[in-house]
């Protein structure tokens, strides 16, 4: 590896970050991780922090899981590549689709389809949403409706049925037949009501005065995350989702659910869509599948869906899609390790446990503190603090103060992760007591900064 000051002389220099503004990545240059250890990470001049952003959501085992790094030198060792196109496979992926089918059976969900990540897998399911109507004679069926404040990746598909318009303007136009639901968004939401079993009934509604406008027969699919994440950690009331799963099979709209960050514990439950006692039609997947160490995803298909495609005779249902990498033996070897792993610690239990004396300590910190207008959590280790200049008008922050809070927790020893006016916090499912105290003592310095 290069030294240090060469790091810090050539950094952002000859490369484009995703999410961030070219020029401004040059005038303040990111931070250089360059090693980590079980929940921390330590930079170029050695400073040591928990990574309360758990790499990007997918980290769940922490960066020091041996078994899955040991399952990935075997599988390079022995087979490091080889095509699931038509005609071939390989062993890994057979044994990965077995656990899956396994470890999903509660979501409903028996086949998977694999992909290089979660906007592949987002990607992935709308097609197979719009398939699987032209296969049934219902080819009209070609619209999508999602959430405001919804994240979904950023191919044009998942961009189309994003919720945010960072993700959107840019880029527009982007694929016609997308339209948005307002998300249970307690505080704030185009009702202005702040009962979350109330919103949740007002969103429902939107949604079906929007199937109605549309006309049910033109809509393919429901994409939601059961946990709002990117869009700033926002937990619907426990009606919402299943609401939303009755609302689509009384108009024989699918349902398509965004599990890249909440699958495999996160919630606190093995998936999010369990979390809420609800069986979609698809489950896209990626992240936390291989602990963030390989590329990968799945997206995992419900009987009535399968049914449809292996009963098809008319040819209709031969699939005209795929990746490079689809069912890539190394990723699979990971997922098969990562799995065992992620089981073997019932990472979902200590998310609820660790998740819960996390909630409870940023609700402390928004009564310390007057810029912490919301704090939003309380389901698993997904958490996120929205940062106010004012609490009655509930004006967002200014990015200077913000950015300070970040850069004095991560001097006191944690990494946060800034998003508009939202710390959101995502650590490992590996953290423990002491570490979740940790970022909390950090979070601490960083407001009583600016406070």
């Amino acid at each position: 590896m290069k030294d240090g000051n060469f790091l810090k002389e050539k950094n952002a220099r000859s490369l484009w970050h995703p999410m961030a503004h070219p020029a401004e990545m040059q005038k303040t240059p990111p931070t250089i991780v360059t090693g980590a250890r079980g929940v921390r990470i330590s930079d170029v001049d050695g400073h040591e922090v928990i990574d309360a952003v758990g790499g990007l959501w997918n980290v769940n085992l922490g960066f020091s899981c041996q078994p899955v790094k040991d399952a990935i030198a075997a599988q390079l060792d022995r087979l490091p590549y080889y095509s699931t196109f038509r005609g071939t496979t390989n062993d890994c992926v057979i044994e990965l689709s077995e656990l899956l089918r396994d470890f999903f059976a509660p979501d409903g969900l028996t086949r998977a389809f694999y992909t290089s990540g979660g906007s592949d897998s987002v990607e992935t399911a709308l097609r197979l949403a719009r398939q699987y109507h032209k296969i049934r004679g219902e080819g009209a069926r070609t619209k999508f409706l999602s959430l405001k404040k919804g994240y979904h990746g950023t191919h044009f598909g998942g961009a189309s049925v994003n919720g945010n318009a960072n993700f959107r303007t840019m880029y527009e136009p982007l694929m016609p037949g997308c339209f948005h639901i307002p998300a249970p968004y307690t505080y704030r939401n185009p009702f202005n009501e702040t009962d979350p079993e109330r919103l949740a009934q007002l969103c429902l509604q939107a949604m079906e005065d929007e199937i109605a406008f549309q006309g049910a027969g033109t809509i393919a699919a429901m994409i939601m995350e059961p946990v709002l994440g990117a869009g700033g950690v926002i937990p619907p009331h426990a009606s919402f989702m299943p609401g939303v799963r009755d609302l689509c099979d009384r108009h024989g709209i699918l349902l398509i659910a965004d599990e890249v960050i909440t699958a495999f514990g996160r919630t606190g439950s093995w998936t999010g869509s369990r979390h809420w006692g609800v069986q979609p039609d698809f489950a896209c997947t990626a992240k936390a599948i291989t602990n963030g160490y390989f590329p990968f995803g799945a997206v995992m298909i419900a009987d009535k869906v399968v049914s449809v495609f292996e009963g098809d005779t008319s040819g209709k249902a031969a699939i005209g899609h795929g990746y490079t990498y689809s069912g890539h033996p190394v990723g699979a070897a990971a997922a098969i390790a990562c799995l065992a792993e992620t089981e073997r610690l019932d990472v979902a239990t200590n998310a609820g446990a660790r998740g819960a004396e996390l909630f409870e300590g940023l609700k402390a910190l928004h009564a310390k503190y007057e810029a912490i207008g919301d704090v939003r959590g309380g389901e698993g280790l997904m958490c996120a603090l929205e940062l106010v200049s004012d609490r009655a008008a509930k004006t967002p922050i200014d990015k200077p103060t913000i950015g300070r809070v970040q850069e004095v927790a991560y001097a006191e020893g944690a990494m946060v992760r800034v998003s508009g006016n939202n710390v959101i916090l995502s650590p490992p499912l590996i953290l423990t007591a002491e570490d979740v105290q940790g970022i909390l003592r950090a979070l601490d310095a960083g407001f009583a900064a600016v406070a």
